[in-house]
């Protein structure tokens, strides 16, 4: 069963790649593509909490701002060269030293808030993919669509079969909001951490084309010509 088909199979849809799908089969009926990662983001509930976390762990956020400072102070101790590189050598210098106990205590200390953090998180997302089978039936539903397909397997797909946009609309209607803190018992989905890291990587990729957007318009910005002088 792909990842999809796991998401997916409460709501009784077969989800396909079309690599799996023999050369001879044939699907009566229109064809869809949902992008799931795109249409958590474009949920209002997972907007809202993903911004929500930045308040509610502020103080982890905070704490794990100055381990790492305190972590890359340490490390400068062993940058015997000076190009804010701890390489190999220099790394097992630092392992062989007294400071290698507060190292681990502070990489110990960095992984268990960043756990907590990323935790709300993936928690916000587990709430909204625990609805995104019945929406996506709903959807499917009333557009007539008799296959669903991960647009990651399809070479190519007219506009108009991706109904992701009509999915966030129904999740919107349907998830209002989420929670960011997770019951004390709670261990995360493994299909929630996934498309969580996957959700992830689009918005570092996304901030990171924005950064390199906003760069480029500003080389292209043509200097003010310097004023004339008086006499």
């Amino acid at each position: 069963m792909t990842r999809l088909a796991k998401i997916l199979a409460p709501a009784g849809l077969m989800m396909a790649a079309t690599v799996a799908m023999p050369a001879h089969a044939q699907v009566e009926g229109k064809i869809a593509t949902v992008d799931v990662p795109r249409a958590v983001i474009g949920s209002t509930a997972f907007q809202t909490a993903y911004a929500q976390v930045d308040t509610t762990y502020a103080q982890q956020i905070d704490l794990r701002r100055v381990k790492a400072t305190e972590r890359q102070a340490l490390l400068a101790k062993y940058d015997k060269n000076g190009d804010k590189q701890v390489d190999d050598a220099e790394l097992a210098a630092m392992k062989k030293s007294p400071d290698l106990p507060k190292m681990e205590g502070l990489e110990k200390d960095i992984q268990g808030l960043t756990g907590q953090i990323d935790g709300g998180r993936v928690f916000a997302t587990e709430q909204v993919l625990q609805q995104f089978g019945a929406v996506l039936e709903e959807v499917t539903k009333a557009q007539q669509i008799k296959m669903v397909i991960d647009p990651g397997s399809v070479l190519f797909a007219p506009m108009e079969a991706d109904i992701t946009q009509a999915v966030v609309t129904a999740l919107n209607a349907k998830v209002p909001a989420v929670g960011v803190v997770p019951p004390a018992d709670w261990q995360p989905a493994q299909e929630a951490v996934t498309i969580y890291q996957q959700i992830q990587q689009r918005l570092i990729t996304a901030q990171y084309l924005q950064q390199q957007q906003a760069a480029q318009q500003q080389q292209a910005t043509p200097a003010d010509p310097a004023a004339p002088a008086g006499r």
